[in-house]
């Protein structure tokens, strides 16, 4: 029998779930790449008893979180520019929402911007979300509350769409 049976199959599926929530996390297609492979590779290492005791989508998942906060606080990873380059294009509302929500959330702290993505990309609990990042429920509640006032200050055009959330988190 195969050591990594189903490791191919489980990359197969789920690859691009979990490469979006790196892309979430990290704000850098190459980055969130990198964050993948390194995670992918733990988890190939510890296939076999992964296959057989634990739910492997979680723990590639807690991985991913706890990988991209351990290169945050290991080294200075560059950020985009606050600025957008200037092109002779015009964009639709949709598009300039996004590219200043993108520029928001790459200023915010690697905690910070991991709970918002735990919390409202992947539909994660608040309980559920400090389970994956190793801290109390407090701190995801405090660090929720000091992200989207943070991103309310940093991109007050996206005020409208913060409420939003501001409301679904009051729930």
């Amino acid at each position: 029998m195969d050591r990594y049976e189903g490791f191919q199959e489980f990359v197969h599926t789920r690859q691009q779930a979990l490469m979006r929530t790196a892309y979430l996390l990290t704000g850098n297609a190459h980055l969130a790449e990198d964050l993948l492979q390194t995670v992918l590779t733990k988890v190939a290492t510890r296939w076999p008893k992964l296959a057989r005791d634990a739910n492997i989508e979680a723990y590639a998942r807690k991985a991913l979180v706890n990988q991209h906060l351990s290169w945050r606080r290991r080294r200075h990873v560059e950020l985009p520019t606050g600025t957008l380059p200037e092109h002779g294009r015009s964009h639709d509302e949709t598009t300039v929402r996004r590219l200043a929500l993108r520029q928001a959330l790459a200023k915010l702290t690697p905690r910070q911007r991991t709970v918002l993505v735990l919390r409202f990309y992947e539909d994660r609990t608040e309980h559920e979300t400090s389970q994956l990042m190793g801290c109390s429920l407090g701190t995801v509640k405090s660090q929720t509350h000091h992200a989207l006032a943070r991103l309310r200050a940093l991109a007050p055009d996206l005020a409208e769409l913060l409420a939003d959330v501001q409301a679904e988190v009051r729930r």
